[in-house]
């Protein structure tokens, strides 16, 4: 059995949507279509596809296995590509993940027209607010905003992000505006839980982290929510930078606490890099570092230290 064949056939049909629509696509009869993927199932032990069905349905194993195809293919080619010495547009489907309120404000609209300038790339992004593994879930590239654990994984630091305090003008003209971090022991507090503990707030003061007590009259899951309860009046709260730029921009936030700020969150691309990089990764890495890197200097600028 040819693997590499077997693995363009079953994809060729995957992406088709049907055994029969894969051997017309391939110009192959079905028959042989249909005995190159029962091979590749009883080389492995495994069932890669549901059958009873009009449309062709990946098992667990089979949607593992069709991602890891796509990868040793495209390497493939791309190794080909590099011993000729044969120039090729990139081309493919890549891999992306970012947080949620980033990615919607910021990664999206790279997204959008990097698949302007190139037509042969394909783009799948998943927005989530967790850590996303790489290797596991065949992921080609990741924003990460937070230190890095020490890994293989390559890292491109593009620019920080600040951890901003701040209020709806109603609401410190009405209880005042904290002055230093204890202040805020006598102010409502929002907390995201997502970005910080519901008890107490670390600032920056003497050249070293300071821990201070709050009390929060409300907590909330989400970034959004807690703005939106900011600019209701609710109480102040804690974000990064970014994500409050529209509201502050606006006139309904005001940044308190300013110099006090921890230090700022390290935002980076990471990516596997492992030997030769596909040339879909390498455009999208020269494509969205720039415009990445000028977003986070409009929206983060560094705060005075006290």
């Amino acid at each position: 059995m040819d693997r590499f064949d077997s693995m363009s056939v079953l994809l060729a049909a995957v992406d088709a949507g049907s055994l029969s629509a894969g051997a017309r696509r391939l110009g192959m009869p079905l028959a042989t279509v249909s005995r190159k993927v029962s091979e590749l199932e009883a080389h492995l032990h495994t069932r890669l596809l549901n059958r009873g069905s009009r449309r062709l349905e990946l098992t667990d194993a089979g949607q593992s296995y069709v991602a890891s195809c796509r990868k040793i293919l495209e390497d493939v080619v791309e190794a080909e590509r590099a011993a000729s010495g044969e120039y090729r547009a990139p081309r493919g489907e890549l891999v992306v993940t970012a947080p949620i309120v980033f990615g919607r404000l910021h990664v999206l609209p790279i997204v959008g027209a990097f698949l302007k300038a190139y037509p042969e790339i394909d783009v799948r992004i998943t927005l989530a607010d967790r850590v996303v593994n790489i290797l596991e879930e065949h992921v080609d590239v990741a924003l990460r905003i937070g230190d890095l654990p020490d890994s293989s994984l390559v890292a491109a630091r593009l620019g920080s992000i600040r951890r901003v305090v701040c209020a709806s003008p109603g609401y410190l003209e009405a209880r005042g505006t904290p002055v230093t971090p204890n202040d805020l022991g006598s102010h409502d507090c929002i907390t995201f839980e997502g970005l910080m503990s519901p008890r107490a707030w670390t600032f920056w003061s003497n050249g070293a982290p300071q821990s201070v007590a709050i009390h929060s009259r409300l907590v909330v899951n989400t970034a959004e929510a807690a703005i939106d309860m900011a600019v209701a009046g609710v109480g102040i709260t804690r974000v990064l930078s970014y994500q409050v730029a529209a509201p502050l921009a606006d006139g309904k936030l005001e940044i308190v606490l300013e110099s006090f700020e921890p230090l700022p969150v390290p935002v980076s691309l990471v990516h596997a890099g492992n030997g030769l990089l596909p040339l879909k990764l390498r455009a999208f890495l020269d494509f969205a570092t720039p415009r990445i890197k000028a977003a986070l200097t409009k929206t983060s600028q560094p705060a005075d230290r006290a």
